[in-house]
């Protein structure tokens, strides 16, 4: 099925959200941006971005964090932190949180407050935690478990952005 170039370019980018845009969010993101790359369109052409409520416009992302994802293939060195804008929770497709706080703080904040507003770990089946803890100063097995943790959302996470995306039925 092939999807009008116009829709592709309606579809905001995905904003994956912690506290300084430079552990957890630029890791999520860039795991699920991988995954997005094998899935059919218009799911392979989404934009995946991160930022941070409390983040330092420039910060360099986490040396764990890098090297949790160079074990898995993927190089997340290059990135630079970013605060949440407004602008950006405006034209985001989804906006995905790490911590319930991060969600709170987004509706307490935001005008408007974004509809598509979720934890990364919100889809996954079942009542276990939903929530991805801060590895940030912790030690290098608590950033391969944060990353573990993204990535067993994944699969879930992905079907769910196929009901966001899905074409209108032909009629």
């Amino acid at each position: 099925m092939s999807f009008p170039s116009a829709l592709m370019s309606e579809l905001g980018p995905i904003v994956v959200v912690c506290t300084a845009n430079i552990c957890r969010s630029p890791m999520a993101a860039a795991l699920l941006q991988h995954a997005l790359a094998a899935q059919p369109e218009p799911l392979k052409s989404l934009k995946v971005i991160s930022a941070g409520v409390a983040a330092r416009t420039g910060e360099s992302v986490s040396e764990n964090s890098v090297f949790a994802l160079k074990k898995v293939g993927i190089d997340v060195s290059q990135h630079r932190a970013q605060p949440l804008t407004q602008k950006l929770l405006d034209e985001a497709l989804i906006v995905l949180c790490m911590t319930e706080s991060h969600r709170a703080m987004i509706e307490v904040q935001a005008d408007p407050v974004p509809k598509n507003l979720f934890l990364f770990r919100q889809f996954l089946p079942g009542d276990g935690e939903k929530e991805i803890g801060d590895p940030y100063g912790g030690p290098f097995k608590v950033y391969e478990s944060a990353r573990d943790e993204m990535v067993e959302s994944i699969p879930s996470l992905v079907e769910r952005l196929k009901t966001l995306i899905s074409p209108p039925p032909a009629s």
